[in-house]
């Protein structure tokens, strides 16, 4: 009995109390969120199980009780068995679909007596436990194109598994833990590559419908194609230090689109549109034949970037058309003002934004939000909870709050980084970006900034699975923590 006892004892001793903390004062400023969200003057008494505030109560005893015993366990399980849980719950979200009930058109809660479990939740905290212990290993370098396709295919995997379930917003989620593969020594070049494909879609679906003056092509056209041209001098400008092609590049681009706009101007039925792709498209053949002969791979890749650009632009209307379903095609288009739908897709948001708007500065008080009292705002106590914060609390509270989750995030990285083992390190960071995608995200849809993919806001969210998946991951990143003095060399 002793050495448990000792165990416990030094695990409380080393323990981050400031990461707990954060983590008691978000989950108690959460609670009232849900009560505020959910109360009802016909039944006010906010501590019966019968009620959402009741049950959120129940699901936080549950979680104090779970982050202790993740605490107690010895670490060293988490890294042992890391496979076999990911293992398990690949092969629960694989059968989830055909069991699940059919909610708002997904398949991704198993009923379990009176409550629904979602399998998606707790699955983010395996993913990472075994994504850790593989790019853990001594032998791991994200330069060996086989171990770097191998930590993708950790994640991809419950991707696919979660989109089968048609759950887009959980399935997203795990694209952030990108951010865990740049820390680890992944070239910053692939996330501009996947910056550079959001901003392509979004511009050019966005300003799809504006024409230029005294032309028929689309803002949205010509300045993707512009952007096309300008990302791929970006690139040369960083990796082509001989200059050899970004010059050229440069001064022919600029003569193209003068030339484009002014043959467009006196031949009207000439697209300037064209001009600018031909550009692209002998910029990228120049820099392959360059690349061949300096037997350079930067430039090729450059030049692979410059086709690929104009690949997923001009991709973006058939996947939108024909990858996203109606109701996902349609919040897209509602976010980026292509369609005004108030009663439809976009109510969701424009009632979120009354609410928080009609806060004000110090917002209405505890249980005197109008919306929220009159349920104008669907999900209000789940993905839409933000509104309630800006409503009953106004600027100032909302403005706490984030501060809140801006101190949770820098904390836990500074916890990672103080890590003496790889495994901890990058378990953390998964930690961080799964966390930090969550706010960004939730907060995001509903102030009208992101679009609505249906995610919580972690810790205020009312909802078990989410709440108990979150706890999940911090309290076994806490635990690793608290062991490594044990690890130090």
């Amino acid at each position: 009995m002793a050495p448990a006892q000792d165990n416990a004892t030094s695990v409380f001793r080393s323990i981050d109390w400031w990461t707990i903390l954060i983590y008691l004062t978000l989950i108690t400023a959460g609670w009232f969120c849900v009560v505020g969200a959910s109360y009802s003057y016909d039944a006010p008494d906010i501590l019966d199980f019968g009620v959402r505030s009741g049950k959120q109560l129940v699901w936080i005893g549950c979680s104090f009780v779970l982050a202790l015993v993740l605490l107690l366990i010895d670490d060293r399980i988490y890294d042992t068995c890391a496979n076999i849980i990911y293992l398990l719950f690949m092969a629960l979200l694989f059968i989830t679909p055909f069991i699940a009930s059919n909610v708002k058109g997904s398949y991704s809660w198993i009923p379990l007596g009176v409550v629904n479990v979602q399998p998606a939740e707790f699955a983010k905290c395996a993913t990472a436990l075994a994504l850790a212990r593989y790019m853990g290993a001594h032998d791991f370098s994200l330069g060996d194109k086989k171990k770097f396709l191998s930590a993708a295919a950790i994640v991809l995997l419950p991707v696919i598994l979660i989109f089968l379930q048609r759950e887009t917003g959980s399935a997203l989620v795990y694209f952030a833990l990108a951010l865990v593969f740049y820390r680890e020594g992944m070239s910053g070049s692939i996330l501009f590559v996947a910056f550079t494909a959001v901003v392509y879609f979004v511009v050019g679906l966005k300003f799809s419908e504006t024409t230029m003056p005294g032309s028929t092509t689309s803002v949205g056209t010509f300045s993707v194609l512009v952007l096309v041209w300008a990302f791929t001098l970006v690139l040369l400008g960083v990796y082509d230090k001989t200059r050899s092609c970004f010059k050229p590049i440069l001064l022919y681009g600029l003569g193209a689109i003068a030339v484009g706009y002014a043959l467009q101007i006196y031949f009207p039925k000439i697209s300037i549109s064209w001009v600018l792709t031909t550009l692209c498209i002998v910029s990228a053949v120049f820099m392959l034949v360059n690349s061949m002969r300096r037997r350079s791979v930067r430039l090729l890749l450059i030049g692979i970037f410059t086709l690929g650009s104009l690949a997923v632009f001009f991709s973006a209307n058939y996947a939108l058309n024909n990858v996203l379903q109606p109701h996902q095609q349609q919040r897209v288009k509602v976010l980026l003002g292509l369609e005004e739908d108030l009663s439809g897709a976009g109510y969701n948001v424009h009632q979120s934004e009354i609410a928080i708007g009609s806060g004000g500065l110090t917002g209405k008080g505890f249980l005197n939000g109008t919306q929220t009292k009159l349920k104008y705002v669907p999900e209000q106590d789940t993905d839409f909870i933000f509104c309630t914060v800006g409503e009953e609390h106004g600027f100032v509270g909302s403005c706490i709050v984030l501060l809140l989750f801006l101190a949770l995030i820098l904390r836990l990285i500074h916890v990672a980084e103080r890590q003496t083992r790889k495994m901890a390190r990058i378990y953390g960071y998964c930690v961080v970006s799964i966390f930090l995608f969550h706010v960004l995200i939730n907060v995001g849809m509903v102030i009208g900034v992101m679009p609505v993919i249906g995610i919580p806001l972690p810790f205020f969210s009312y909802g078990g699975s989410s709440l108990w998946g979150f706890t999940l991951l911090l309290f076994i990143f806490l635990r690793l923590d608290a062991s490594r003095n044990r690890y130090r060399r």
